[in-house]
C-alpha cells in the first residue's frame, strides 16, 4: 500500500504538469475539462501528501505554515489571473475568495477539528495561547481589509483610496510576519499541542500520587512512554523530493485551475447562481489540501495540528493575498472591491464572536464544532440564496 501511494503521489503531479502544457490557452470541450478537473483534484491530494512531508521533516508549527503558505499561494495566483483575464467582471473576486476562505477556515476546517477531536476523547483540548493569538490577528486583519472599505469616505462604494489601500497592505504584511515569527521563533511552545495530563492535574487538582516504585535494575523494559515507537522523519533526499515535487503540483493546480476557470465560470451563469459563488469555489478547491490535512490531524488527536492550520491558512490568504492583489491593482484597469456586504458583515462578527467563546477554554465539547459548521452552512445558503 505505501509502495503504491508512493507511485502514485509521484507520478501525478508529473502527469498533471505533462496535461498543463496540453491545454493551456486552449477552450476545452466538455469531457476535457471533466478530465482535467479529475487530474486537477488528483494534483490537489498529491500536494496534501508531498506538503505533509515536508511538514513533518521539519515538525510543528512550521509543518503548518509550509502547507498554509502553499495554499495561499494557489490562491494568489489563481485571483491574480483572473482578474488579470477580465478585470472589470472580477472586480470583486478578490474579496468573494478571501472571505469565503475565512468562512470555511474559521468555521468549517475549525468546526470539523473540534467535532472530530471531541468526539474522539470527548473533549479536545487545545492550547488557548496560541489559537487565541491566530484568531486576534484574522480578525484584525478581516477588519481593516474586508470592513472598513465598506465605511470609509475618501472614494465611492466600498473602495479604499490608494493611500488606504497601501496602509492596508503594510498592516497585512506586517501583521502576517509578527505572527510568524511569533508562532517559529519567540513563542513556539504557544503553538504546540498541550500536555493532557498536565491541563487534568490543573482542572481537577487531584492530591499528590505516592512516589513511584524504583525501577527493576536491568532497565529492559521497552513500554514506557519515552520509548514508545513513533514516526521517524523522512530522509533529506525524500524531503527534498516531496519540496520539489509540491512546487511542481502547485505550478500545475495553479494552470489547470484557470484553464478549467471558463467552464466553472459558464457552469455558475448557466445555473443562475450569484457572480460571487466564483469566489466560494476558489477557496473551496485550493482550501482543500488544508481540510484534508487538518482532518487527518484531528483524527489523530492533534487537534492543535488541525487549528494551527486553520487559522494559519486564513491569515495567510488574507494577509498575504491583498497586498498581491494590490500590487497587482497598479497595472489592472478594472475596479478592486474589497468592502463587504451587510450580510457578510454580520456573519463574520458572528464568527469572531463565537471563535473568541470557543478558543477562552482551550477546551471544546462537540457542541462547538456543530455551531462552528453551521455558520459555515448559512453562508453557504445564502451565498447560493442571498
Amino acid at each position: 500500500m505505501t509502495a503504491a501511494l508512493s507511485r502514485w503521489t509521484l507520478l501525478l503531479p508529473l502527469l498533471a504538469a505533462v496535461l498543463l502544457v496540453l491545454v493551456w490557452g486552449r477552450s476545452l470541450p466538455a469531457p476535457v475539462a471533466a478530465l482535467t478537473g479529475v487530474v486537477l483534484l488528483g494534483a490537489v491530494l498529491a500536494a496534501v501528501h508531498h506538503a505533509e512531508v515536508v511538514a513533518h521533516r521539519v515538525g510543528e508549527p512550521m509543518g503548518s505554515l509550509v502547507l498554509a503558505v502553499a495554499v495561499t499561494v494557489i490562491e494568489v495566483a489563481l485571483i491574480v489571473t483572473l482578474m488579470a483575464d477580465a478585470p472589470a467582471k472580477n472586480g470583486t473576486l478578490a474579496r468573494d475568495t478571501v472571505f469565503a476562505a475565512i468562512m470555511i477556515t474559521c468555521n468549517g476546517i475549525v468546526g470539523l477539528c473540534l467535532l472530530l477531536g471531541a468526539l474522539r476523547t470527548r473533549v479536545a483540548v487545545f492550547n488557548p495561547e496560541g489559537t487565541g493569538a491566530a484568531l486576534a490577528t484574522v480578525a484584525t486583519l478581516a477588519t481593516l481589509s474586508l470592513v472598513l472599505p465598506t465605511f470609509t469616505t475618501s472614494t465611492p462604494g466600498p473602495d479604499f483610496s490608494p493611500t488606504q489601500l497601501a496602509f492596508a497592505s503594510a498592516a497585512a504584511l506586517v501583521l502576517y510576519g509578527l505572527f510568524v515569527t511569533t508562532q517559529t521563533v519567540r513563542h513556539r511552545e504557544y503553538f504546540l499541542p498541550p500536555n493532557l495530563h498536565d491541563t487534568e492535574m490543573d482542572s481537577f487538582a487531584p492530591a499528590p500520587a505516592p512516589a513511584p516504585a524504583p525501577a527493576p535494575a536491568d532497565h529492559t523494559t521497552t513500554d514506557s512512554p519515552a520509548t514508545e515507537p513513533h514516526d521517524e522523519r523522512p530522509t533529506t533526499q525524500a524531503t527534498v523530493t516531496s519540496l520539489v515535487l509540491l512546487l511542481v503540483a502547485l505550478i500545475a493546480v495553479v494552470g489547470l485551475a484557470k484553464t478549467v476557470s471558463p467552464t466553472i465560470e459558464s457552469g455558475v451563469t448557466a445555473a443562475g447562481l450569484p457572480a460571487s459563488v466564483m469566489g466560494v469555489v476558489i477557496a473551496m478547491m485550493v482550501l482543500l489540501p488544508e481540510t484534508i490535512a487538518a482532518v487527518r490531524s484531528a483524527r489523530r488527536d492533534q487537534v492543535q495540528t488541525g487549528l494551527n492550520l486553520a487559522l494559519g491558512s486564513a491569515m495567510a490568504s488574507i494577509g498575504l493575498t491583498i497586498p498581491a492583489v494590490a500590487l497587482a491593482s497598479i497595472w489592472l484597469s478594472g475596479p478592486l472591491v474589497l468592502g463587504l456586504g451587510a450580510t457578510h458583515l454580520v456573519l463574520l462578527a458572528l464568527t469572531v464572536a463565537v471563535g473568541t467563546l470557543t478558543v477562552i477554554p482551550g477546551r471544546a465539547t462537540p457542541l462547538q464544532g456543530g455551531v462552528h459548521l453551521s455558520v459555515l452552512a448559512g453562508y453557504v445558503i445564502l451565498a447560493v440564496s442571498p
